[in-house]
Order: C-alpha cells, then sequence, then structure tokens
C-alpha cells in the first residue's frame, strides 16, 4: 500500500512530529483559546495559522534541501550527499521560529 513513497526514518519522523504537533495544538486550542495577534509576518494570524504557515515553510525547506543535496556533493567536494536530518533540524527551527514570532 505505502510501497510508493520513500519511508525512511527522517520522513517517518518528520510525519510523526507533524501528527503530535495537530494533536497538542488541538489539545492546546480547548484548553486556552487563541487570540489573533501580528507579528513579523504582514497579516493578523492565530495559532492555527501560524503552524500552518510554518509547515508550510518546513515543508519548502526539505523540498529544496532534496533539490540541490546532490549537487552540493560537487559544490563543497563532499563525498557523498548530506543527511537529511539537516533540513529536518533547520525545518523544525523555522517552524518555531514562526510559531513563536510570527
Amino acid at each position: 500500500m505505502f510501497d510508493w513513497m520513500a519511508w525512511t526514518m527522517p520522513v517517518a519522523v518528520f510525519f510523526c512530529c507533524i501528527v503530535l504537533m495537530l494533536a497538542g495544538m488541538t489539545v492546546w486550542e480547548m484548553k486556552a483559546p487563541t487570540v489573533a495577534r501580528k507579528g513579523f509576518l504582514p497579516i493578523v494570524t492565530t495559532r492555527g495559522d501560524r503552524l500552518f504557515i510554518g509547515l508550510l515553510g518546513a515543508a519548502y525547506v526539505n523540498l529544496a534541501f532534496v533539490a540541490v543535496s546532490e549537487k552540493m556533493v560537487t559544490w563543497f567536494g563532499l563525498e557523498q550527499e548530506p543527511s537529511i536530518w539537516f533540513a529536518f533540524v533547520a525545518s523544525m527551527l523555522l517552524l518555531a521560529f514562526v510559531m513563536r514570532k510570527g
């Protein structure tokens, strides 16, 4: 059924983090309803808005890393492609930044 997708450990961890974030946001929203606020984003956002924008940004970071990781071998003279864990950490940092300051 899932043979079409490359289920590696980083991919599984990434999707598990998304599921945990959605569950956590649901509980958080039930305990303390959100208040719209203005951060560095050019629009007024709620927690859910910032989560959605942050997840989109995280996806773009991962896609960009996959797109250039093969080229990084020649650019930086690496022996093998860099680990996808670098993109995972960068995308989670971006998500945390958007959630906190966005």
